[in-house]
């Protein structure tokens, strides 16, 4: 994904330069950490704070999720009883509170965000002169499965795997991006999820790092926006040529219109929650995150907001220091969620004397 490929170039700039730049909003706040995870005595932030969403994305964990109620359901109520009383992060050992500020790629606390989202596809249930492309569900090809570039030659053309079709080739890609999405068929005006299915267990590919290699898109430029404009001025020929270039496929299983579900099972309100490498952040844990603010043209505003983001989700390229934040549903969320890759500061919460105490330590994988 282009903006996975884009975490991988900031960082590797930020170790090469010696001017640090913070474009990105890289804050260079804090000392050299050793460590993914890194126990600290206190939080010093003054950044403004927006905490109005962790009530409703934590009340989702506890009425749905057992085994998460149990380990965290203390933890938030004493985060809750936190922000109503204070939400001043120099206080939270006053509630019992432990914290562990994540080191960042730099080793210096600024943590790579990005942002994802859920797409709304236009689509029609048989084929036509315009809806042409078909969206598949997964075939029986066990490890033997064809490419994109045989699936669109046709290998999988009359085995009744067709679920729908769209009008561009673009749409489903970035539907496969994300994950899953919300299909409108306009023949019957029905809204389906289209949840993950499986894939073709072909290497993926990112076309944002093909197109910077190809020198059609700069990469200080490169965004979800910048791949749908360079996907306009092009024929189909060639967008097809650049999206067979990834041999990935993924396949997906209809349901019915429901809550985005991350892989928690819980679903993810925008803004509250974040996709995040589990073996630093289980499912369910709260972080304290600097969150960066862009404006409109995707920029850095120079501005940070406090926020309380529950890690419900996890990504392929979701590792160690980076979080993926979940923007919400549509076209404006995807616009806004692919200008997202910039950097703020992050603590790992954990409250003391319980299950999740001293959230500097690696959790041991079960």
């Amino acid at each position: 994904m282009f903006r996975k490929f884009s975490l991988v170039c900031v960082l590797l700039a930020l170790a090469g330069c010696a001017d640090r730049p913070t474009e990105r909003a890289q804050q260079y706040l804090d000392g050299g950490f050793s460590s993914n995870l890194n126990e600290v005595s206190e939080i010093h932030s003054d950044k403004p704070s927006d905490f109005s969403a962790f009530k409703k994305q934590s009340a989702e964990v506890i009425k749905r999720s057992e085994s998460m109620s149990l380990r965290y359901e203390e933890l938030y109520v004493q985060l809750q009883k936190w922000i109503d009383e204070s939400s001043n992060p120099a206080e939270l050992s006053a509630y019992g509170i432990q914290f562990a500020q994540m080191g960042g790629g730099d080793k210096k606390g600024n943590v790579m965000f990005t942002g994802y989202f859920s797409p709304v596809i236009e689509m029609r249930h048989t084929p036509n002169e315009t809806f042409k492309y078909p969206v598949y569900d997964k075939p029986d090809c066990g490890s033997d499965c064809p490419t994109r570039a045989e699936i669109n030659a046709g290998a999988l053309s009359g085995l009744g795997l067709e679920l729908g079709y769209s009008d561009n080739m673009m749409d489903p890609f970035i539907m496969e991006v994300q994950g899953s999405g919300f299909i409108h068929f306009g023949d019957d005006d029905k809204l389906e999820y289209f949840a993950y299915g499986g894939k073709n267990n072909h290497p993926y590919v990112s076309i944002g790092k093909v197109l910077i290699e190809r020198g059609e898109v700069e990469r200080k430029d490169m965004s979800l926006k910048a791949i749908k404009e360079w996907v306009a001025k092009s024929d189909e020929a060639t967008v097809r040529e650049l999206l067979e270039t990834n041999p990935s496929y993924v396949f997906f299983s209809p349901r019915d219109a429901h809550h985005v579900l991350g892989t928690a099972g819980i679903p993810l309100l925008a803004g509250a929650a974040v996709a995040a490498d589990r073996t630093l952040l289980p499912m369910g844990t709260p972080i304290l995150a600097e969150v960066p603010q862009l404006d409109k043209d995707g920029k850095w505003t120079g501005k940070h907001v406090l926020k309380v983001l529950l890690s419900l989700d996890t990504g392929g390229a979701v590792k160690e220091n980076h979080l993926d934040q979940y923007y919400g549903m549509g076209t404006e969320a995807g616009i806004a969620a692919g200008h997202f890759k910039h950097f703020g500061r992050v603590w790992k919460l954990g409250l003391k004397d319980s299950e999740t105490e001293n959230p500097w330590e690696i959790p041991k994988a079960k």
